[in-house]
């Protein structure tokens, strides 16, 4: 049976947990504490078909992973230019969250409508807040840099004091005086 790679590395907003497969990376889960670390290393066993492998950091297919989330956190790489697994999103959501990654770069953000204007769906800007949320992918897919078109934050899995964290970090929000 075939496995996936996971780990958990500290980063500049808190613990994430990274999963690869030999297609690239998997998911990335955000406030992995153990009770949160437990339940997606199961869930994602369950989806994939495979059991999980802890991989030690800096070895195997998380090293370059760590590596440039590691540059990101600290303010050395705007692009992560990874090899994705997709494995854990389809259709519509997959089609938005490609569109994402693509077109919205470091330092931008873009309303919900305006992403479901650039797939082809004017109108369907709750879906993509739906494809949003589904995002096994998120920070390395962006989807914190999705707003609402009224210039407000909106949601986002990882929570909003994150987000905020994470905009500042690109300079689209100030860094906070504290």
């Amino acid at each position: 049976m075939k496995s996936f790679e996971w780990t958990v590395v500290d980063s500049g907003i808190g613990p994430l947990l990274l999963a690869a497969t030999e297609d690239g990376l998997v998911s990335v889960v955000f406030h992995a504490r153990e009770p949160v670390r437990a339940r997606a290393v199961g869930r994602l066993a369950d989806r994939l078909g495979r059991r999980g492998v802890e991989d030690a950091p800096g070895s195997g297919l998380l090293a370059e992973p760590i590596r440039r989330l590691a540059e990101y956190f600290a303010g050395r790489r705007s692009e992560f230019g990874l090899p994705l697994d997709w494995s854990l999103t389809s259709g519509f959501n997959r089609q938005v969250l490609r569109e994402l990654v693509e077109t919205v770069p470091y330092g931008t953000v873009v309303g919900y409508g305006e992403l479901a204007d650039r797939v082809g769906r004017p109108g369907s800007a709750q879906a993509v807040g739906a494809a949003m949320g589904s995002n096994p992918l998120p920070l390395v897919v962006p989807c914190h840099r999705v707003v609402e078109n009224d210039g407000g934050l909106g949601g986002f899995g990882g929570g909003l004091e994150t987000k905020r964290k994470l905009l500042a970090l690109e300079g689209v929000l100030p860094q906070p005086l504290f």
